[in-house]
Parts: C-alpha cells; sequence; structure tokens
C-alpha cells in the first residue's frame, strides 16, 4: 500500500514539476512544488522550507528523496526500465562510503564560498533535472504542440499556435545531455547510488534521516533470511544477514516492503535509543570533522576569490542579470541554473550564460537581446526563481530597476553614416531614455539619457546595425522616472565604471 501511495504521489509530483518547466502558454506561472525543493530554499535561506522539510525527514525519513526530489523520481523511472530488461536484476548489501559521501559535499560548499557556483548546480538535484526539463524535453513537447498546429490548422481549427523551437546554449544542451545519460546509466544499473554517493541533498538529509521517527523495520522473529528484501533495495542500504538498515541511505521506496514474503517488514515508529548504524559512527563523525575543517580554512580565502570572479576585467563589457537579481555577487551565491526563469520568460531575452559571469556563473541566467527584449510590463522571472537569485518584483518596482544602461555609439548610427532617417530606437523605448534630435539636412538623430533606461533592450533589439546597445550594471541601480528628468542634460554621463 505505501509503495503504491508513494509511486502515485511521486509521477503527480514530477509531472507537474516537468510542466512547469516545458509550459510556454503561461499555464502555471508561479509554480509551488519548485519553491519546495531543498537546494534552492537552503541557497534561499528559506526557513520555513527547510524546517518543514527537515522536520519531515525526522519524521518519516528520506521520503522527499522519493517523492518531492525530481531527480529521485527519475532515476526511479530507469531503475524501473532495467527491470523491464532484465526480469532477474537484484541487487545487493553495499557497506556506506561516509568519506565519499562528505568528501564531495565538502567540495562543493568549498567551491560554492568560493564563487564557483556552476559545480554546486551541476549536482544540485532539481536544477539538474530543471536543465534537462528546459534543455532536452521542452524541445520535444514544443515539436509535438508544432505538429498538432499544423494538422488542425489543416482543418481550420486555431487552437493551436506554433512556436520558435531553438537551441538557447550549447553549452547548457550539451551538459544537460550529459546529466541524463550519466544519470540515467546509473540508475539503470546500480540504483540510487547517484543519491547515496555524489547529490548533496542526500548527503544532508541522509543525517537527518539516522534519528527518523518513522522507519522501516526488521522483524527478526519473521525474518529467515531469505535475501529478497536485500536483493529488491536500489539503495544497497539493507543488510538481511545481520538484519540491519542502513536509515541514511534509505529513499524510503517501500520496494523491500511489497517483496517480503514473511511479512517481516514494515513501517512505523522506531524506539531512538541510539543512532543507527552504530558501527559506522566514528568513520561518519570523522569524515565530518574533516569536511568541517576544509570548509573553515578554504572559507577563509574566499572573499578574495569572490571578488576576483565577480569583478573581472575592467575592459570587458559588463553582462546583463536579470532584473531582481540585485547584482553579479548575488546571482553567483545563489543561483543554481535551475532554468526555470530561462524557460519561463516570454520574451526569450534570458539565456544560459557562457563565461559572461565567469566560470563559477557558467549557465545562469544573463539577459540578451537577440531574439526579444524585456517586455517592460513582466516580471515574471522575478516570481518563479525558487533559490533567491532574482528577488521578488512587482511591475512598479520593475519599473524603476536599472540593471543595465543603455550606450549609443554614433559613429556606426545609420543615420551618421548613410545620412538616413531611422529612429527605430526611440520608438522602441518606453522610459524616454532615448528621443531623437535635430541633426544634418534635416534629419534626426538618436540622443540617450542613461539614467532614464531601464535596460529593457527594445533599442538593442531592434537596431539594425547595434549602434545602441545596453551595458550591464555590476550593482543594479534606481532608474529615474522621465517627469524628474526634464532638466538632466544627456551628452555626458560619468557612472564610475
Amino acid at each position: 500500500m505505501f509503495r503504491k501511495i508513494r509511486i502515485a504521489v511521486a509521477i503527480a509530483v514530477i509531472a507537474i514539476l516537468t510542466f512547469g518547466f516545458i509550459d510556454f502558454a503561461g499555464i502555471i506561472d508561479n509554480p509551488l512544488l519548485q519553491k519546495i525543493q531543498f537546494g534552492p530554499a537552503l541557497l534561499s535561506l528559506s526557513i520555513v522550507t527547510l524546517v518543514c522539510l527537515i522536520a519531515a525527514t525526522l519524521l518519516l525519513g528520506r521520503l522527499y528523496c522519493s517523492v518531492i526530489c525530481p531527480l529521485g523520481i527519475f532515476q526511479d523511472f530507469f531503475n524501473w526500465l532495467s527491470k523491464k530488461f532484465d526480469k532477474k536484476k537484484k541487487y545487493g548489501y553495499k557497506t556506506e562510503q561516509p568519506w565519499l559521501r562528505w568528501g564531495v559535499l565538502a567540495v562543493l560548499v568549498i567551491a560554492w564560498i568560493c564563487g564557483f557556483t556552476f559545480l554546486t548546480g551541476l549536482v544540485e538535484p532539481y536544477s539538474a533535472y530543471g536543465r534537462m526539463a528546459d534543455e532536452l524535453f521542452r524541445p520535444v513537447y514544443l515539436f509535438g504542440n508544432n505538429l498538432l498546429a499544423t494538422i488542425f490548422e489543416k482543418f481550420g481549427n486555431y487552437s493551436f499556435f506554433k512556436v520558435v523551437i531553438s537551441l538557447k546554449s550549447i553549452t547548457a544542451f550539451a551538459v544537460a545531455l550529459l546529466t541524463l545519460l550519466v544519470v540515467g546509466h546509473i540508475s539503470y544499473h546500480y540504483g540510487r547510488t547517484w543519491c547515496n554517493a555524489i547529490c548533496p541533498v542526500g548527503t544532508l538529509l541522509g543525517f537527518f534521516s539516522r534519528f527518523s521517527l518513522l522507519r522501516i523495520r526488521i522483524d527478526k522473529d519473521k525474518c529467515n533470511h531469505c535475501l529478497a528484501c536485500q536483493r529488491k533495495c536500489k539503495a544497497y542500504c539493507i543488510d538481511s544477514k545481520n538484519q540491519a538498515i542502513d536509515y541514511s541511505r534509505c529513499v524510503d521506496c517501500f520496494d523491500c516492503i511489497d517483496a517480503c514474503k514473511q511479512k517481516a517488514l514494515s513501517f512505523g515508529p522506531v524506539k531512538c535509543s541510539k543512532a543507527p548504524n552504530e558501527n559506522q559512527t566514528d568513520s561518519v563523525d570523522e569524515s565530518k570533522r574533516q569536511f568541517l575543517k576544509s570548509t573553515l580554512v578554504i572559507a577563509a580565502l574566499a572573499p578574495a576569490a569572490l571578488e576576483a570572479k565577480v569583478t573581472g576585467k575592467k575592459d570587458e563589457r559588463v553582462p546583463m542579470s536579470p532584473p531582481g537579481s540585485i547584482s553579479h555577487r548575488n546571482l553567483l551565491q545563489h543561483c543554481t541554473a535551475c532554468h526555470l526563469c530561462v524557460s519561463k520568460c516570454p520574451s526569450h531575452v534570458l539565456k544560459p550564460a557562457g563565461m559572461e559571469y565567469g566560470l563559477g556563473g557558467i549557465m545562469q541566467p544573463v539577459m540578451k537581446f537577440d531574439d526579444g527584449y524585456c517586455n517592460y510590463d513582466c516580471n515574471l522571472c522575478s516570481q518563479v526563481c525558487p533559490a533567491g537569485a532574482i528577488r521578488p518584483l512587482t511591475v512598479e518596482q520593475k519599473h524603476s530597476t536599472q540593471p543595465g544602461r543603455v550606450v549609443f555609439n554614433k559613429d556606426i548610427c545609420v543615420v551618421n553614416v548613410n545620412r538616413t532617417s531611422c529612429g527605430a530606437c526611440a520608438e522602441h523605448c518606453p522610459v524616454q531614455a532615448i528621443h531623437m534630435v535635430p541633426f544634418e539636412g534635416g534629419l534626426t538623430i538618436p540622443q540617450t539619457t542613461p539614467e532614464l533606461c531601464v535596460g529593457c533592450g527594445g533599442c538593442e533589439y531592434i537596431c539594425p546595425v547595434k549602434a545602441v546597445h545596453i551595458e550591464g550594471n555590476p550593482v543594479h541601480l534606481e532608474a529615474k522616472a522621465p517627469e524628474q528628468d526634464n532638466n538632466i542634460q544627456t551628452d555626458n554621463f560619468d557612472f564610475g565604471f
């Protein structure tokens, strides 16, 4: 019964989570399940969410890994698939490798402290699945939509409309595909090994699950050491010979309960007089001590490393981070590159970054205006971010936020070069940061007021020669309202960057 309920809930959860990434029609604009993921909640310091998830783990064990974590549910699919092709597939018991689990976690924490968020986001389970959903599953969904639109159009029905399918980033696509292949291969052949050896969320929740109140219990009087439960355990955590379970690795899939013909396994309360796996406590504690020592040592050097990665070279063009991200530093500290904001951006302005933010910020969202410009009244990206990398903004707050400012290059403007009228940039500016002034021969040429600019990129997108572009602000500023700026001289501005 427990297993069937768990599977039904897990299917519903991963279906809703996946649709949140592939949905292009705005049916789910503010998905709840994305905001109760452990990794993003930890980075955003969402205390209520963290307390609830840890309390649930202390009560039920690592049920989170089987019914809420999308990558965990995804691995269960490959595990199920492997059994379809290999009816005699069996697992077994393997001793825990605490040095590996805590060592990986230590490396990831140190990388995050040093500003190398890319490595942390690479294995954070929700973000890893989110990239697969956005880069791999979404194009398939869009292709199906376009196919239906074509079929329906032939019958005069326009319920569906075609959408553009494009490759947002070769790097992000390659990483998503590699994640699919690696995680799929490991889960197909070795069950939940990824969760208990690599996944940082699995390591943290595994620590709390050792003390859970409700666990899978072995009735030693009924158990006949048949090994059926051990062979079904994809977490390799049941030692049937010694009638013991490593609760730090058990993901509460309940496969073992259904497999036991002796009814020796059940799920219920366990007395907590001592921590389980007492024979492994010393090695776990030693690994944790080494983890803490390494983290504290590297943390002392982190501020300088982070500063070097964030500021970059002075002569380089500063990339534009999304409105609400506050600064590049805030993005580096919180973003795990789950690509939910990228998939939700209706104007296709947010793209996975290459080296714009440096090595630490690979695949994090950056604003580019090749395929569109930021809608003046759209604040969707700030509403969906689960990790606090993009803070929530109201539409009014976004109107006064300046993530970047307009820059005009008169030397390549078509008005100056070809002596022909244009003015497209001014027509697309919603805040009058660009206006036309008299030029030669009755022509008009753009003139900018950067203090009014909100960095929407409408001017850059429409300009045929890119004589105007948006330069990102290292720290987002407050844009002035047009009516406050009637007396500002617009010839030269020194922002000190």
